[in-house]
């Protein structure tokens, strides 16, 4: 390799992208990190994949995007980590609604749900009812795998832009992330105040970063970004 610094600097950095964890996947009594390699893995094996980080359903040869269906999702996230095994009612609908006591209206929402579920994965699982709640049932795949972000908080796309040790200004990030300069200010102050990012310089010349902690995900597999003001 040629003695550039700069190009020593980058490969190093793409070499930690490597062997740094992405995302964590959720299969029956399984949990653990996935690097990205095992992540393509997943992707073309033959399971049923719930991906959380791109918020699709998918199997080697059809992806269902419910990238704009966060309640379809939701369900479909808990009954893809319960599977084999059903989801009680009141649990699909506590995740799907927020609902903490589930009644008759909450009930009669679920059901209608479940159905526009049933439709978006026709060609991929049925969902089918049993005593206490609904099942997930592949219709090709021998198994069903929930691949997860290894960060699910509030700013965890801000965090994973820092997580290589760079500094980002507010208005740099807030272009890359396609939000407001006013939504990543009040994400840096939040994470500020938690001691997860430290600022440095002031002004236009002020800079955010945090030391590269292991296990934060890559932002080739985060959802979409900051929604803005």
């Amino acid at each position: 390799m040629a003695d550039i610094p700069a190009l020593t600097a980058e490969v190093e950095s793409a070499a930690r992208v490597l062997n740094t964890p992405a995302a964590r996947l959720i299969a029956g009594s399984e949990e653990r990190p996935l690097l990205l390699e095992e992540v393509e893995t997943l992707l073309a094996s033959k399971a049923l994949v719930v991906d959380a980080c791109r918020h699709v359903v998918r199997d080697a040869g059809t992806v269902v995007s419910l990238a704009t269906r966060p309640v379809l999702f939701a369900l479909a996230r808990a009954l893809g980590q319960a599977w084999p095994g059903d989801v009680p009612r009141s649990t699909l609908i506590a995740r799907a609604f927020g609902a903490k006591h589930a009644d008759a209206s909450h009930r009669a929402r679920l059901r209608v749900e479940v159905g526009r579920l049933r439709v978006e994965l026709r060609t991929l699982a049925d969902v089918s009812a049993t005593k206490r709640g609904f099942a997930l049932t592949p219709r090709r795949a021998r198994e069903v795998a929930v691949l997860a972000p290894l960060v699910e908080e509030q700013h965890a796309a801000v965090l994973a832009f820092l997580a290589d040790g760079e500094s980002w200004s507010s208005s740099a990030l807030a272009i890359a992330l396609g939000a407001s300069p006013r939504t990543v200010q009040r994400a840096f102050d939040s994470l500020a105040a938690a001691g997860k990012v430290q600022s440095f310089g002031r002004g236009r010349a002020r800079r955010w970063m945090t030391p590269p902690v292991p296990g934060f995900p890559t932002i080739l597999l985060l959802p979409g970004p900051l929604p803005s003001d």
